[in-house]
Protein backbone atom coordinates (compact mmCIF):
# COMPACT_ATOMS: atom_id res chain seq x y z
CA UNK A 1 0.00 0.00 0.00
CA UNK A 2 2.86 2.40 0.71
CA UNK A 3 4.34 2.16 -2.82
CA UNK A 4 0.81 2.50 -4.25
CA UNK A 5 0.18 5.65 -2.21
CA UNK A 6 3.57 6.98 -3.25
CA UNK A 7 2.72 6.29 -6.89
CA UNK A 8 -0.46 8.34 -6.47
CA UNK A 9 1.81 11.35 -5.81
CA UNK A 10 0.01 13.02 -2.89
CA UNK A 11 2.59 15.81 -2.97
CA UNK A 12 1.16 16.90 -6.30
CA UNK A 13 -2.41 17.09 -5.03
CA UNK A 14 -1.76 20.76 -4.36
CA UNK A 15 -2.33 21.26 -8.11
CA UNK A 16 -6.02 20.69 -7.37
CA UNK A 17 -6.11 23.75 -5.11
CA UNK A 18 -7.60 25.56 -8.11
CA UNK A 19 -10.80 23.49 -7.64
CA UNK A 20 -12.16 25.53 -4.67
CA UNK A 21 -11.13 28.83 -6.31
CA UNK A 22 -14.75 29.40 -7.36
CA UNK A 23 -15.73 29.20 -3.68
CA UNK A 24 -13.29 31.97 -2.79
CA UNK A 25 -14.40 34.28 -5.58
CA UNK A 26 -18.07 33.60 -4.87
CA UNK A 27 -17.71 34.97 -1.33
CA UNK A 28 -18.01 38.56 -2.45
CA UNK A 29 -20.56 37.95 -5.20
CA UNK A 30 -23.76 39.71 -4.23
CA UNK A 31 -25.82 37.38 -6.44
CA UNK A 32 -24.62 34.10 -4.90
CA UNK A 33 -24.90 32.61 -1.43
CA UNK A 34 -22.19 30.46 0.11
CA UNK A 35 -23.16 28.25 3.05
CA UNK A 36 -21.78 25.27 4.96
CA UNK A 37 -22.96 22.62 2.48
CA UNK A 38 -21.29 24.52 -0.36
CA UNK A 39 -17.98 24.42 1.52
CA UNK A 40 -18.37 20.66 2.02
CA UNK A 41 -19.15 20.17 -1.68
CA UNK A 42 -16.05 22.18 -2.62
CA UNK A 43 -13.93 19.99 -0.32
CA UNK A 44 -15.46 16.86 -1.84
CA UNK A 45 -14.74 18.15 -5.36
CA UNK A 46 -11.11 18.76 -4.39
CA UNK A 47 -10.76 15.21 -3.03
CA UNK A 48 -12.35 13.66 -6.12
CA UNK A 49 -10.02 15.52 -8.45
CA UNK A 50 -7.12 14.30 -6.31
CA UNK A 51 -8.33 10.74 -6.91
CA UNK A 52 -8.72 11.37 -10.64
CA UNK A 53 -5.27 12.93 -10.98
CA UNK A 54 -3.74 10.03 -9.02
CA UNK A 55 -5.29 7.59 -11.48
CA UNK A 56 -3.59 9.50 -14.28
CA UNK A 57 -0.24 9.54 -12.47
CA UNK A 58 -0.31 5.77 -12.01
CA UNK A 59 -1.21 5.20 -15.66
CA UNK A 60 1.47 7.62 -16.82
CA UNK A 61 4.14 5.94 -14.69
CA UNK A 62 3.21 2.54 -16.11
CA UNK A 63 3.45 3.92 -19.63
CA UNK A 64 6.79 5.68 -19.07
CA UNK A 65 8.47 3.18 -16.74
CA UNK A 66 11.32 2.38 -19.16
CA UNK A 67 12.11 6.04 -19.83
CA UNK A 68 11.80 6.89 -16.11
CA UNK A 69 14.49 4.32 -15.25
CA UNK A 70 16.99 6.44 -17.21
CA UNK A 71 16.03 9.69 -15.44
CA UNK A 72 18.14 10.84 -12.46
CA UNK A 73 15.13 11.37 -10.17
CA UNK A 74 12.16 9.65 -11.86
CA UNK A 75 13.97 6.31 -11.58
CA UNK A 76 13.09 6.41 -7.87
CA UNK A 77 9.36 6.27 -8.58
CA UNK A 78 7.85 3.02 -7.26
CA UNK A 79 6.94 1.54 -10.65
CA UNK A 80 10.26 2.41 -12.31
CA UNK A 81 12.12 1.15 -9.23
CA UNK A 82 10.19 -2.13 -9.23
CA UNK A 83 8.59 -1.57 -5.81
CA UNK A 84 5.08 -1.44 -7.31
CA UNK A 85 3.87 -4.01 -9.83
CA UNK A 86 2.24 -2.94 -13.08
CA UNK A 87 -0.88 -4.97 -12.28
CA UNK A 88 -1.35 -3.33 -8.88
CA UNK A 89 -0.75 0.11 -10.37
CA UNK A 90 -3.34 -0.43 -13.13
CA UNK A 91 -5.87 -1.81 -10.64
CA UNK A 92 -5.31 1.19 -8.40
CA UNK A 93 -5.66 3.59 -11.34
CA UNK A 94 -8.90 1.94 -12.47
CA UNK A 95 -10.37 1.97 -8.99
CA UNK A 96 -9.46 5.64 -8.44
CA UNK A 97 -10.89 6.63 -11.84
CA UNK A 98 -14.19 4.80 -11.36
CA UNK A 99 -14.56 6.09 -7.80
CA UNK A 100 -13.86 9.71 -8.79
CA UNK A 101 -16.38 9.65 -11.66
CA UNK A 102 -19.01 7.72 -9.71
CA UNK A 103 -18.88 9.87 -6.58
CA UNK A 104 -18.59 12.96 -8.76
CA UNK A 105 -21.85 12.04 -10.45
CA UNK A 106 -23.48 11.76 -7.04
CA UNK A 107 -22.21 15.22 -6.16
CA UNK A 108 -23.80 16.59 -9.33
CA UNK A 109 -24.17 14.81 -12.70
CA UNK A 110 -22.36 17.65 -14.50
CA UNK A 111 -19.41 17.40 -12.13
CA UNK A 112 -19.17 13.67 -12.83
CA UNK A 113 -19.07 14.42 -16.55
CA UNK A 114 -16.33 17.00 -16.03
CA UNK A 115 -14.20 14.51 -14.10
CA UNK A 116 -14.77 11.91 -16.84
CA UNK A 117 -13.75 14.45 -19.51
CA UNK A 118 -10.65 15.31 -17.49
CA UNK A 119 -9.68 11.64 -17.34
CA UNK A 120 -10.25 11.12 -21.07
CA UNK A 121 -8.13 14.17 -21.86
CA UNK A 122 -5.30 13.00 -19.60
CA UNK A 123 -5.35 9.48 -21.07
CA UNK A 124 -5.01 11.06 -24.52
CA UNK A 125 -2.11 13.12 -23.18
CA UNK A 126 -0.38 10.03 -21.79
CA UNK A 127 -0.82 8.04 -25.01
CA UNK A 128 0.42 10.54 -27.54
CA UNK A 129 -0.41 14.22 -27.04
CA UNK A 130 2.55 14.71 -24.68
CA UNK A 131 4.84 14.08 -27.66
CA UNK A 132 3.39 17.00 -29.65
CA UNK A 133 5.06 20.38 -28.91
CA UNK A 134 2.82 23.13 -27.54
CA UNK A 135 -0.19 20.76 -27.65
CA UNK A 136 1.29 19.00 -24.62
CA UNK A 137 1.26 22.16 -22.52
CA UNK A 138 -2.13 23.23 -23.91
CA UNK A 139 -3.60 19.92 -22.73
CA UNK A 140 -2.19 20.44 -19.24
CA UNK A 141 -3.69 23.94 -19.16
CA UNK A 142 -7.06 22.59 -20.30
CA UNK A 143 -6.93 20.20 -17.36
CA UNK A 144 -6.59 23.12 -14.96
CA UNK A 145 -9.49 24.93 -16.62
CA UNK A 146 -11.63 21.82 -16.11
CA UNK A 147 -10.59 21.75 -12.45
CA UNK A 148 -11.63 25.37 -11.94
CA UNK A 149 -14.90 24.91 -13.83
CA UNK A 150 -15.62 21.67 -11.99
CA UNK A 151 -15.21 23.45 -8.66
CA UNK A 152 -17.85 25.99 -9.69
CA UNK A 153 -20.23 23.27 -10.90
CA UNK A 154 -19.81 21.34 -7.64
CA UNK A 155 -21.04 24.27 -5.53
CA UNK A 156 -23.51 25.39 -8.21
CA UNK A 157 -22.18 28.90 -8.76
CA UNK A 158 -21.33 30.79 -11.94
CA UNK A 159 -17.61 31.26 -12.56
CA UNK A 160 -16.37 34.21 -14.56
CA UNK A 161 -14.95 33.50 -18.00
CA UNK A 162 -12.13 35.85 -17.02
CA UNK A 163 -11.13 33.54 -14.17
CA UNK A 164 -11.14 30.55 -16.50
CA UNK A 165 -8.94 32.49 -18.92
CA UNK A 166 -6.54 33.49 -16.12
CA UNK A 167 -6.40 29.88 -14.93
CA UNK A 168 -5.52 28.61 -18.40
CA UNK A 169 -2.89 31.28 -18.99
CA UNK A 170 -1.26 30.71 -15.61
CA UNK A 171 -1.13 26.97 -16.30
CA UNK A 172 0.47 27.67 -19.68
CA UNK A 173 3.04 29.91 -17.99
CA UNK A 174 3.96 27.22 -15.46
CA UNK A 175 3.96 24.53 -18.15
CA UNK A 176 6.35 26.37 -20.47
CA UNK A 177 8.58 27.20 -17.49
CA UNK A 178 8.72 23.49 -16.69
CA UNK A 179 9.62 22.62 -20.28
CA UNK A 180 12.41 25.20 -20.23
CA UNK A 181 13.76 23.82 -16.97
CA UNK A 182 13.80 20.31 -18.44
CA UNK A 183 15.41 21.57 -21.65
CA UNK A 184 18.23 23.26 -19.74
CA UNK A 185 18.83 20.65 -17.04
CA UNK A 186 18.64 17.62 -19.34
CA UNK A 187 20.29 19.12 -22.43
CA UNK A 188 23.30 16.81 -22.06
CA UNK A 189 21.15 13.77 -21.17
CA UNK A 190 19.01 13.37 -24.28
CA UNK A 191 18.22 9.72 -23.58
CA UNK A 192 16.72 10.69 -20.21
CA UNK A 193 14.60 13.62 -21.41
CA UNK A 194 11.01 13.79 -22.62
CA UNK A 195 10.83 13.05 -26.36
CA UNK A 196 8.91 16.28 -26.93
CA UNK A 197 11.85 18.40 -25.71
CA UNK A 198 13.72 17.84 -28.97
CA UNK A 199 11.06 19.96 -30.68
CA UNK A 200 11.56 22.91 -28.30
CA UNK A 201 14.37 25.45 -28.23
CA UNK A 202 15.45 27.58 -25.28
CA UNK A 203 14.91 30.78 -27.25
CA UNK A 204 11.44 29.70 -28.34
CA UNK A 205 10.47 28.77 -24.79
CA UNK A 206 11.80 32.11 -23.52
CA UNK A 207 9.51 33.90 -25.96
CA UNK A 208 6.50 31.77 -25.01
CA UNK A 209 7.11 32.33 -21.29
CA UNK A 210 7.39 36.11 -21.73
CA UNK A 211 4.30 36.21 -23.95
CA UNK A 212 2.10 34.05 -21.73
CA UNK A 213 3.32 35.70 -18.52
CA UNK A 214 2.37 39.14 -19.84
CA UNK A 215 -0.97 37.84 -21.10
CA UNK A 216 -1.72 36.32 -17.68
CA UNK A 217 -1.15 39.60 -15.85
CA UNK A 218 -3.12 41.54 -18.48
CA UNK A 219 -6.08 39.15 -18.32
CA UNK A 220 -6.21 39.38 -14.52
CA UNK A 221 -6.01 43.18 -14.65
CA UNK A 222 -8.90 43.29 -17.13
CA UNK A 223 -10.89 40.92 -14.90
CA UNK A 224 -10.54 43.18 -11.86
CA UNK A 225 -11.56 46.24 -13.89
CA UNK A 226 -14.36 44.67 -15.93
CA UNK A 227 -17.95 45.94 -15.51
CA UNK A 228 -19.06 42.40 -14.65
CA UNK A 229 -16.68 42.33 -11.68
CA UNK A 230 -17.96 45.69 -10.44
CA UNK A 231 -21.55 44.50 -10.80
CA UNK A 232 -20.93 41.24 -8.94
CA UNK A 233 -18.81 42.54 -6.07
CA UNK A 234 -20.10 46.10 -5.83
CA UNK A 235 -16.59 47.59 -5.71
CA UNK A 236 -13.20 47.62 -7.41
CA UNK A 237 -11.21 46.64 -4.32
CA UNK A 238 -10.04 43.48 -6.10
CA UNK A 239 -7.63 45.78 -7.97
CA UNK A 240 -5.55 45.74 -4.79
CA UNK A 241 -4.56 42.12 -5.54
CA UNK A 242 -2.88 43.01 -8.86
CA UNK A 243 0.54 43.82 -7.33
CA UNK A 244 0.65 40.37 -5.71
CA UNK A 245 -0.14 38.66 -9.02
CA UNK A 246 2.66 40.63 -10.67
CA UNK A 247 5.07 39.85 -7.82
CA UNK A 248 4.15 36.16 -7.94
CA UNK A 249 4.86 35.92 -11.67
CA UNK A 250 8.11 37.82 -11.26
CA UNK A 251 9.24 35.62 -8.36
CA UNK A 252 8.53 32.42 -10.27
CA UNK A 253 10.26 33.83 -13.36
CA UNK A 254 13.32 34.55 -11.24
CA UNK A 255 13.29 31.07 -9.69
CA UNK A 256 13.23 29.52 -13.17
CA UNK A 257 15.93 31.66 -14.75
CA UNK A 258 18.29 32.34 -11.85
CA UNK A 259 17.86 29.28 -9.65
CA UNK A 260 16.77 26.65 -12.22
CA UNK A 261 13.71 25.73 -10.15
CA UNK A 262 10.92 25.05 -12.58
CA UNK A 263 10.73 21.30 -12.89
CA UNK A 264 8.24 20.80 -10.05
CA UNK A 265 5.93 23.81 -9.64
CA UNK A 266 4.07 22.21 -6.72
CA UNK A 267 7.33 21.79 -4.79
CA UNK A 268 8.36 25.38 -5.50
CA UNK A 269 5.02 26.65 -4.22
CA UNK A 270 5.36 24.67 -0.98
CA UNK A 271 9.00 25.44 -0.24
CA UNK A 272 9.78 28.96 -1.48
CA UNK A 273 9.07 31.31 1.42
CA UNK A 274 8.85 34.55 -0.64
CA UNK A 275 6.39 32.95 -3.08
CA UNK A 276 4.35 31.51 -0.20
CA UNK A 277 4.24 34.97 1.39
CA UNK A 278 3.05 36.54 -1.87
CA UNK A 279 0.27 33.93 -2.23
CA UNK A 280 -0.78 34.49 1.40
CA UNK A 281 -0.92 38.26 0.87
CA UNK A 282 -2.98 37.75 -2.29
CA UNK A 283 -5.46 35.56 -0.41
CA UNK A 284 -5.74 37.96 2.51
CA UNK A 285 -6.24 40.95 0.21
CA UNK A 286 -8.86 39.09 -1.83
CA UNK A 287 -10.78 38.17 1.32
CA UNK A 288 -10.65 41.80 2.44
CA UNK A 289 -12.03 42.89 -0.94
CA UNK A 290 -14.82 40.30 -0.85
CA UNK A 291 -15.88 40.61 2.78
CA UNK A 292 -15.49 44.36 3.36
Amino acid sequence: MIPLLEGMRPRQWIKNAIVPAALLFALGDQEQTIDGPAVLRAAAAFCLFCLASSAVYLLNDVKDRDLDRLHPTKRLRPIAAGRLSIRTALMGAGFAAVLSVGLGGLLTPRFGLIVALYLIMQVAYTHGVKRIPVADVLTIAAGFILRAYGGAVAIQVTISHWLLLCTGLLALFLGFCKRRHEKVVLKDLKDQARPVLQHYTEAGLDQLIALVGGATLTAYLLYTLSPDTLEKFGNHRLVATIPFVALGLWRYYRLVYQHEKGGRPEQVLLTDIPLLSIVACFGATALWAFLW
